[in-house]
Order: C-alpha cells, then sequence, then structure tokens
C-alpha cells in the first residue's frame, strides 16, 4: 500500500491556523504561535503567508467557498427534511470557520476585504433562503404570505450569523471547544426551523415536531464534506 503524500507546509500552516483561531479567538493568536506549533520557524511561515492578514484572508476564502458550496443547492430543498438538512450544512461550515464569527466585529472593522466579503455573503445566504421559503410555500409546505418571506429569511440568517455569540455567551469556557459543537449547532438548527413553524399546515408541523425529537435523542454530529455532498445528490 503507497504512502499518501507528504502535505504542503502551507496547507499544515492552514490547518493549524484555523485550529488555534477557532479554539482560542484570532485576536489572540500570533504567527509565531502558529510557527511555535508547527515546529518550523517564523520565516518558513512567511515565506508561504506574507502576514497574519494575507493567512486570515485564505482562511475565510476557504469559508466563503464552503459557505456558497451550500448555498447554491438552495433550489434543491423541497420540504421539511430538506429544509432541516439545508440548515444543518449551514452551521456545519460556519462552524468549522467559527473564529469568524467569533471574532467578527473585528473582523469587519480591521480587515476591508473581509468587510466587502462578509457584505455579499450575507445577501447570498437571504437570497438563499427566501428562494426555500417561497418554494416552500408555493409547494404547499409553508401557508406564508410573499409580504413575509423576507422578514423571515432576514430573521433565520439573524440567527445564522449570531447563534455562536448566543452559544459563548451561555458557556464562555467550553462553548468553541470542538466536542461543543454538534449539540451547540444542532440547537441553532432547531432554532432556524423554529422561525418556520408558526407557517407550517399541520402535517408540516407534524413533520417538523418529529424531526426534533429524533434529532435530540440521538447522538448530535456535524455533517462532513462528504456528508453534505451526499446530501446535496440526495435533494436532486
Amino acid at each position: 500500500m503507497s504512502k499518501k503524500p507528504p502535505r504542503r507546509t502551507a496547507e499544515r500552516i492552514l490547518e493549524v491556523a484555523l485550529d488555534l483561531c477557532n479554539r482560542f479567538g484570532m485576536t489572540n493568536v500570533s504567527t509565531t504561535q502558529i510557527s511555535s506549533e508547527m515546529g518550523i520557524s517564523p520565516g518558513n511561515l512567511y515565506y508561504h503567508y506574507a502576514s497574519k492578514d494575507d493567512l486570515i484572508n485564505t482562511l475565510f476564502d476557504q469559508h466563503e467557498f464552503s459557505m456558497l458550496a451550500v448555498l447554491n443547492t438552495s433550489d434543491l430543498v423541497r420540504d421539511v427534511p430538506g429544509a432541516w438538512q439545508f440548515t444543518q450544512a449551514l452551521f456545519g461550515s460556519i462552524w468549522q470557520y467559527r473564529f469568524v464569527y467569533r471574532d467578527l466585529n473585528h473582523l469587519l472593522a480591521n480587515n476591508h476585504r473581509v468587510e466587502t466579503h462578509m457584505q455579499e455573503l450575507l445577501a447570498h445566504k437571504k437570497a438563499a433562503l427566501l428562494e426555500v421559503l417561497v418554494t416552500l410555500q408555493r409547494a404547499g409546505t409553508l401557508q406564508l404570505q410573499p409580504r413575509d418571506a423576507d422578514s423571515l429569511a432576514a430573521s433565520m440568517v439573524l440567527v445564522l450569523m449570531y447563534w455562536l455569540s448566543y452559544e459563548y455567551v451561555r458557556d464562555p469556557r467550553q462553548a468553541l471547544e470542538p466536542d461543543s459543537g454538534p449539540a451547540a449547532m444542532q440547537r441553532g438548527t432547531v432554532q432556524v426551523m423554529a422561525l418556520m413553524a408558526p407557517y407550517l399546515p399541520a402535517s408540516s408541523r407534524q413533520q417538523l415536531d418529529e424531526l426534533v425529537v429524533s434529532q435530540m435523542n440521538c447522538p448530535a454530529s456535524l455533517p462532513s464534506a462528504q456528508d453534505a455532498d451526499e446530501g446535496r445528490q440526495a435533494w436532486r
């Protein structure tokens, strides 16, 4: 059996930087700490990434790509289980790059590139969720007036954007630790879907209630990239 080729240093730097930023916050992690964690010199790190901003921008690009890959499947959502799976996948990307949402105000104030791209991503999120709502309304799954769809989509985006902040206030010491992610994102998914609940007819509401019970009674897990891809294929 042939050995896998060693990962390139640039990729390892991104992995270590992401792990440290997710656990301790971007503002609390320096390039010196990243290079020390890897056992390389700061000069080696700067050979691949000219500055900390360069490193953060690359990580944000990865998050943006991951998020857009999910958002671009919004036209495949046809029912309540599909909306649940779609929301789970969004939270999966948010958790994977949770430092962005933990340090969002700092990033927006100090990184123009992240500021402009996050505004575009915000618009994509709202448009995708609005498309989901309109599709479900046309299918009879949602009893929603067109004038209410825009505000409901905005409320769903709001929960997605700031759910990690809520979790962090609840438990500052553990909320962003790796083991806390699945349960936290599961609670977030329930909260986003709960916003739709008042607009669901009886049969769809029962379907949602059963989903909540089944998810809460089984071990929480975050969808992997492979799970998300398989889910997108299933929606087709």
